[in-house]
């Protein structure tokens, strides 16, 4: 990691793992992080990059990073480059080279063949609405396939026939011949190959048969030496079946597949299905729109490597899944930020002030520190004769309400500066303050004026001749509704119109140049990146 990791010992997998060393069951920890590549990682999947690589790291082991690219159709280059990307962000490498399950489609058509030859395998000529009809339900038992008595030979010349290419998508399909009768619906012979004419990204044209991700996921952790197979709940019923392929093929090991709940946040939908088509239908700029649950979203919002990880830890890692405030996670960046995010100035709603007292052209440089805490080092600020504030730090009359604001004949204090003395202001023919005059009280940078009148409050401002223009987007939550995807109406229903604002910002010149993805709080605005 290029970062400290929040500690995961206290969770249930890491006590289950500290167990298996203990007793000597495994000697070294091998994990894995195994991402489908047909969509962006959203928040959910850091959570788990953080589990799998935390307590691989924390035990001294190794996670892998391996793709289950069994479909071919949904998966391609972009997706794999994205995922990367985000499990370095993280902080995290895998061990050794990028796997893939594909690497292993040669060994997984083996075993196939090799279950075909025990009888625990056969081919079926069903259509994919038959053999879901034939499955039955959670309260009836499903009936046989006509196919599934069909001998080992002839199962084996049909299976090599599909694998040749003589047949067409969705005409057949090699099923394990498991147990139709079992309340585990998984159980009821599951497909293991079905028939896909699609070129895929990693083994080009090779194979016109893919297997199923229940088939192929479980092999590729015992050809790994996975020794903790860790996944979401969903998975809890595969678990049967992934033991029933451990132990039905001659696998080089035994991994254990564990099981913890998902991450669900309130006001977010993370079905990569939902979310693309919040991306094809133009609801939001792309993947990495500061508004997607994504990690590259994330990324783009503001939010930090720690901040994420550290979000991870606040909620830790339970058997339940449950719904997280998303507040949670906004407050895990919030600190992060106002512990590490250098400060700068920037005014949204500008009014000039005209310091009367100081020549044309006159320019200083005031030294201001990056953060009030750290030693972040400092920049200039060039002050000027013209100054920009923010509209609502004047009003035109004094009142104890209003007190800490620059009115007519009272005092206020720059952010490291000197102190301003309102003497005037303009007006448009709308009523509107377009202009502000004052003087500059003397000898007050750092220290309060001699005359003992002391400024009522500190206002940030930028030069009106050097500063910068800067376009600022800011975002609200993407959804109304706390649960928009559990709703009975459509999700996009409770899309949220006005969930980016557009405006325009004076910044002082020191951000004119600083690298993408830098983080700065915005004295008395808030974080922006």
């Amino acid at each position: 990691m290029t970062d400290s990791n929040p500690s995961v010992s206290n969770n249930f997998i890491a006590k289950i793992i500290q167990e298996d060393l203990s007793t000597g069951k495994v000697q070294k920890v091998v994990t894995r992080f195994p991402p489908e590549p047909n969509g962006y990682l959203h928040v959910g999947h850091a959570k788990s990059i953080c589990l799998n690589f935390g307590v691989a790291e924390q035990f001294g082991g190794e996670c892998n990073l391996r793709f289950d690219d069994t479909n071919p159709e949904k998966e391609n280059q972009e997706y794999i480059d994205a995922i990367k990307d985000d499990v370095t962000w993280l902080g995290f490498q895998w061990a050794g080279e990028i796997h893939y399950a594909s690497d292993y489609f040669d060994q997984l058509h083996d075993w196939a063949v090799y279950l075909i030859g025990e009888g625990k395998a056969y081919v079926c000529d069903l259509s994919p609405d038959e053999i879901r009809e034939y499955r039955g339900t959670l309260t009836e038992p499903g009936k046989n396939s006509p196919y599934r008595e069909r001998s080992v030979e002839e199962n084996l010349d049909l299976f090599a026939r599909m694998r040749a290419g003589e047949f067409d998508e969705g005409t057949k399909a090699l099923r394990a011949k498991i147990d139709m009768s079992s309340p585990n619906m998984n159980l009821r012979d599951p497909i293991i190959y079905r028939i896909r004419k699609a070129h895929h990204h990693q083994t080009g044209d090779k194979w016109c048969i893919y297997p199923t991700y229940d088939y192929t996921h479980g092999q590729s952790d015992a050809i790994e030496g996975i020794t903790h197979s860790v996944c979401t709940l969903e998975f809890e019923d595969h678990k049967p079946l992934y033991n029933w392929f451990i132990a039905n093929l001659p696998v080089p090991a035994t991994p254990t597949q564990y099981e913890f709940g998902r991450l669900n946040l309130d006001y977010t939908v993370t079905s990569k299905r939902k979310l693309k088509f919040l991306v094809d239908e133009a609801v939001v700029a792309g993947w990495d729109d500061p508004r997607m649950p994504t990690i590259s979203g994330m990324r783009r919002r503001g939010f930090t490597p720690r901040s994420v990880r550290n979000f991870c830890d606040m909620i830790g890692v339970t058997r339940s899944d449950g719904m997280v405030d998303v507040a949670m996670l906004e407050h895990a960046l919030r600190d992060d930020l106002n512990k590490n995010a250098p400060r700068a100035m920037a005014v949204i709603k500008p009014l000039k002030v005209v310091i009367e007292n100081l020549p044309e052209g006159h320019i200083e440089q005031l030294s201001a520190p990056f953060h009030p805490e750290l030693d972040l080092g400092s920049r200039d600020m060039p002050f000027t004769r013209e100054l920009f504030i923010d509209q609502d730090d004047f009003k035109e009359e004094y009142s104890k309400k209003f007190k800490k604001k620059f009115t007519p004949g009272n005092r206020i204090r720059l952010r490291f500066g000197y102190v301003l003395e309102c003497i005037s202001y303009d007006k448009d023919a709308d009523g509107n303050v377009t202009l502000v005059r004052a003087n500059l009280i003397e000898n007050t940078l750092g220290v309060d004026p001699e005359d003992g009148v002391k400024p009522k409050g500190v206002v940030h401002w930028v030069s009106a001749s050097e500063c910068k223009t800067a376009e600022l987007r800011q975002y609200e939550r993407l959804f109304t509704h706390p649960s928009p995807d559990k709703t009975d109406g459509d999700f996009m229903e409770y899309v949220n119109r006005d969930s980016l604002t557009v405006t325009t910002a004076m910044i002082e010149p020191a951000l004119a140049d600083v690298a993408a993805e830098s983080n700065f709080q915005f004295e008395r605005e808030g974080y922006y990146v």
